[in-house]
Parts: C-alpha cells; sequence; structure tokens
C-alpha cells in the first residue's frame, strides 16, 4: 500500500468517525424529542427553596397539566425531608447546588427553573444550561447585561431553551393591552404610567444586599418597566431623569427603597414609572389620542384587572398566574415553539434597568443602549 492511499485511507476514517458521531448525537436529539412529544407532562426541578419556591411555585405547579414538580435543589438539608413527604419527591431527585451537575443523568427532569437571588442567577442557570436541561430563570434575569449575555450564551451553546419567569406577560389581561396597543383600538399611544410596589417592613437578607440584587428597581421595578415595554410595544431610547431614594437608611444602606425614572420612546412618548418596597403602587395607565385603558392591580398574583374609556371592562379570571405561565413555558417546549418570555427579553429589561441605575447616580439623561 502506497503512502498517499494510506493518507486517503487514513482521512476517510476519521471523516467517516465523525459524520457517525454527529449522525449518533442527531438521533439522540430527536429521541428526546420524540419522547419530550410522547409525554404529558415535564419533569419540573426547583433550584432554591425560599419562599416563592415554597409559597408559589410548588403549590401552582400541582395545578399544571403540562409539567410536575420531580426534582429540588437546595443548600439547606432541613428543608429537604418536608419537601419530600409533601410532594412525593424521590432520593434520587434531590440535589444540592454542589452536585446538581449529575441531573444532566436525570430522564425524569426536563426543566431547570432558577428561583435563587437575582445575583446568583448567572451562576445557576449557566449549570443548568450545561446539564442539557431547559431553563426557566426567574425574573429579574439577572444584575447586568453582560449576565444576561452569558446566560443566553450558555443556553444556545448547549441546545436548550430558556424562559424568563415574568408571569405577569401570561396574563390574559395583560395580553389584552398589548393588543389594544397592536390594533391602535384608542390610536397611537401618547404617554404612560406604571408603578409597582409595596409597603414593606424592615428585615434582613439578600433583598437588602446590592451584590446580590436588592432593593425596590430589581425586585417591582422590573414590572413597571417590562409593562411600559410591551404596552407600549416600542423600546425605550433614553432615561430623561431618575432618582433613588430611602426613608429608611438603617436598612436601605446598600440599595433603593425607592426608584423614579421618567423614560423617552420613540415619536417623544413618555413612559413614566415608580416602584417602591416602602409604598402601595399597583397601576399601569396608558393614554392613546382617542380614549386610555389600565390595568389596576397590574402585578398582583390573583390577578389583574382594568378598564378601558369606552366602558369595557378588562378582567379574565386567571386562576393560577404562575401554573398558567409554566404550562404556557412547558407546551412552547412539547411543541417546539418560541417561548413566550425569552432571554432577550429580560435582557432589554435590564438594559433599562441599568441605565436607570445610572442616570440616579450622575444626576442626567442617560441614552439606552440598542
Amino acid at each position: 500500500m502506497n503512502k498517499e492511499r494510506r493518507i486517503f485511507i487514513k482521512k476517510t476514517g476519521i471523516v467517516t468517525s465523525l459524520i457517525a458521531s454527529q449522525s449518533l448525537l442527531s438521533c439522540v436529539r430527536s429521541s428526546n424529542q420524540s419522547n419530550l412529544l410522547e409525554r404529558k407532562k415535564l419533569g419540573v426541578a426547583l433550584v432554591g427553596l425560599g419562599y416563592y419556591s415554597t409559597d408559589l411555585l410548588a403549590p401552582a405547579l400541582q395545578l399544571t397539566k403540562h409539567c410536575e414538580l420531580k426534582g429540588i435543589v437546595t443548600g439547606s438539608p432541613e428543608k429537604i425531608s418536608i419537601w419530600q413527604e409533601r410532594y412525593d419527591i424521590s432520593d434520587k431527585n434531590v440535589y444540592n447546588y454542589e452536585n446538581m451537575v449529575l441531573l444532566a443523568n436525570n430522564d425524569e427532569i426536563d426543566v431547570i427553573y432558577i428561583v435563587v437571588p437575582t445575583g446568583l442567577h448567572m451562576k445557576y442557570a449557566i449549570k443548568a444550561a450545561e446539564t442539557g436541561k431547559h431553563v426557566w430563570c426567574e425574573k429579574p434575569m439577572a444584575l447586568d447585561v453582560p449576565q444576561c449575555k452569558a446566560i443566553i450564551d450558555a443556553c444556545s451553546k448547549n441546545k436548550v431553551r430558556l424562559s424568563i419567569g415574568y408571569r405577569v406577560q401570561h396574563d390574559p389581561n395583560m395580553q389584552e393591552i398589548i393588543s389594544l396597543t397592536k390594533e391602535k383600538k384608542f390610536g397611537k399611544v401618547q404617554a404612560m404610567y406604571a408603578g409597582a410596589g409595596y409597603a414593606g417592613g424592615i428585615g434582613t437578607g439578600w433583598r437588602y444586599q446590592k451584590a446580590l440584587g436588592g432593593g425596590a428597581l430589581y425586585d417591582m421595578g422590573v414590572y413597571t418597566i417590562n409593562a411600559l415595554r410591551h404596552a407600549s410595544q416600542m423600546e425605550p431610547l433614553a432615561v430623561v431623569s431618575a432618582t433613588q431614594t430611602t426613608t429608611r437608611p438603617e436598612a436601605f444602606a446598600e440599595v433603593d427603597e425607592t426608584t423614579e425614572y421618567v423614560l423617552e420612546f420613540e415619536r417623544g412618548v413618555i413612559g413614566s414609572g415608580k416602584t417602591s418596597v416602602g409604598e402601595e403602587i399597583n397601576i399601569l395607565q396608558v393614554s392613546c389620542e382617542k380614549g386610555s385603558y389600565m390595568l389596576s392591580p397590574m402585578q398582583a398574583y390573583n390577578g389583574l384587572k382594568g378598564e378601558r374609556t369606552d366602558g369595557i371592562k378588562i378582567f379574565t379570571k386567571v386562576s393560577n398566574q404562575q401554573a398558567l405561565q409554566m404550562d404556557n413555558d412547558a407546551l412552547a417546549i412539547l411543541n417546539n415553539q418560541d417561548v413566550l418570555v425569552p432571554g432577550m427579553d429580560g435582557l432589554r429589561d435590564i438594559r433599562i434597568v441599568n441605565a436607570i441605575q445610572k442616570s440616579a447616580k450622575i444626576g442626567k439623561r442617560v441614552a439606552v443602549p440598542s
């Protein structure tokens, strides 16, 4: 056998092996998708067993039609037996933050839902994506744009779906507001206001820590930003002005208790917002050329409601927002469709959050990067 022939056989052998490997991976992916399509429910693992998982997501998962609670990831061993007994979670579906990489080998888990403090979202969303499981990340998506991009890139690299947990977008009443704008029912939007807040007491924990994403703007303010963007169907061009204040500096030494801001959209449309963890606010108002529409409350757990200037009420009852959100996201995976709230939507909100923070710090107008 001459030298040229040996080289040819060696090269073609390598190519054949590569093609075979790629074909095998393709078959595995197709098989996984087929298995998902054949199943009625997706298995969900909750990462972080704090208030939102305990009081809202876990109970909501008992009401869903297309997904179910199958696993937990926690750093609190004392919680494990309680969750296992309450939700019949097997030992093999219990993980901690260090060994959650082993979720990659668990066929009962299809989705990993990140419900840790905001400052830890990037770390654990990336870990989740690297297991090959789909990722649901609670809002707000992360602390800044680079962190959001890192989550998006990890999910894209590992070919998994990413959805951000904005339950309000799944509410049919918010969808009606969006439809009114799209259809120009009352003409073009001229001005908007969104407020979200609660009169909270002084506590401790991550919500008071800057590094972990505490403060009103991250916690409640993203609801107002997201509402203004979708209610106008426009992206803001700039933060005209912003202030971040507190009346309780002993608790809010690192983070904002209240944030107020003014956004400028296309055509000179102004969207004002206020968010606070020291004041009850819950409203979205949209003023147009020929009338207006509003929601109040605009982000309550027990459903949204509002009215239009033509006298028509905006109220479609929702049994459980979190269950609706998770079922919609599960169906998107099962049917191989786009999720309602993808990673880019979360990134756009954080882009505005960061611009508001900068404007409040320097006391000047700040352009929102495109």
